[in-house]
């Protein structure tokens, strides 16, 4: 059974944009193809009367593919971190709590990080991207059967 919960706050905590490679990137044409690389994670820290933070921490990184065994140039590094604070019904069922902090609160902040990641990109002056929605089942699903397997 799924826990109720409602979400009293969602906020920028941190966040990071870096393109050390500019403005040489805007003049030189290699001829590289641009790569993206997503990382997702999700921090959940409990306090005291069933309030939770949930950290959606999101890892956005774009380089050129350079080939094999040649390090590519960063053409942009995005990092992080929009958080929800959560009130939770009280429920004695732990893996019904897991199951909302990690994967129907993350579910609800990760609109606000995609729009804020293609304005970031939009602005620095390069195609603005557009981030694909996460399966948030299949994270949770994924780092449980990681865990389970140590």
């Amino acid at each position: 059974m799924a826990n109720k919960f409602n979400i009293i706050s969602q906020f920028l905590k941190d966040i990071s944009f870096e393109s050390p490679n500019v403005p040489e990137l805007f003049f030189k044409q290699e001829n590289a193809q641009a790569k993206m690389e997503i990382n997702m994670d999700i921090q959940v820290k409990g306090a005291e009367n069933n309030l939770f933070m949930v950290d959606l921490i999101t890892k956005a990184h774009s380089k050129l593919d350079m080939g094999e065994n040649v390090e590519g140039k960063t053409i942009f590094l995005i990092e992080s971190t929009f958080s929800g604070l959560v009130q939770m019904e009280d429920n004695k069922d732990e893996e019904a709590r897991k199951r909302t902090l990690l994967i129907d609160v993350p579910t609800l902040l990760f609109p606000a990080v995609r729009s804020l990641i293609t304005r970031l990109t939009a602005e620095s002056g390069f195609p603005a991207f557009t981030m694909q929605p996460v399966d948030f089942v299949a994270l949770y699903e994924q780092k449980q059967g990681a865990a389970n397997a140590k």
